[in-house]
């Protein structure tokens, strides 16, 4: 492994790591440590990027929402995964609360893909709202779901 010893090597690694997806700060300097750059460097070289604009933590919060929500995750799943890549729990609440995301619709769509039909009993049931917890949405919101009862 390289060991990446100027800031402008680290920067350029960054970059091109940034010019893929977005990164949250904490994220970006996981990866830049595992590239052997000197820790040391890598806050001043993203206080520079984020200062250029080119690191925004509201607009990595912005696509990862859209992500996630797009692959059928819900709110409570997304806000875990971004509370273990560092980022602020309020800033994650306002973010989601901002994505403009009608949960509940996304819910349905999700069971809809995966299940289609009403539980035949209540281990269906049970097995169906397990699947819809672990994607993130919470008991509420599942229990308001159309079809979800037992026929």
């Amino acid at each position: 492994m390289a060991v990446l010893e100027t800031p402008m090597a680290i920067r350029k690694v960054a970059m091109d790591l940034l010019a893929m997806r977005e990164h949250g700060r904490l994220e970006l300097k996981r990866k830049l440590l595992r590239k052997g750059a000197l820790p040391e460097l890598i806050d001043n070289v993203l206080d520079q990027l984020t200062q250029d604009k080119l690191l925004n933590e509201s607009r990595y919060l912005e696509s990862y929402i859209r992500s996630r929500a797009n692959n059928g995750y819900g709110p409570l799943r997304i806000q875990q995964e971004l509370l273990e890549r560092g980022i602020n729990k309020t800033e994650i609440t306002q973010a989601l609360d901002e994505s403009g995301y009608d949960w509940q619709e996304q819910l349905q769509m999700v069971w809809e893909r995966k299940f289609g039909n009403s539980p035949k009993d209540l281990k269906e049931k049970a097995k169906q709202g397990r699947f819809l917890l672990y994607r993130g949405f919470n008991i509420g919101m599942i229990n308001k779901l159309k079809k979800f009862n037992i026929n």
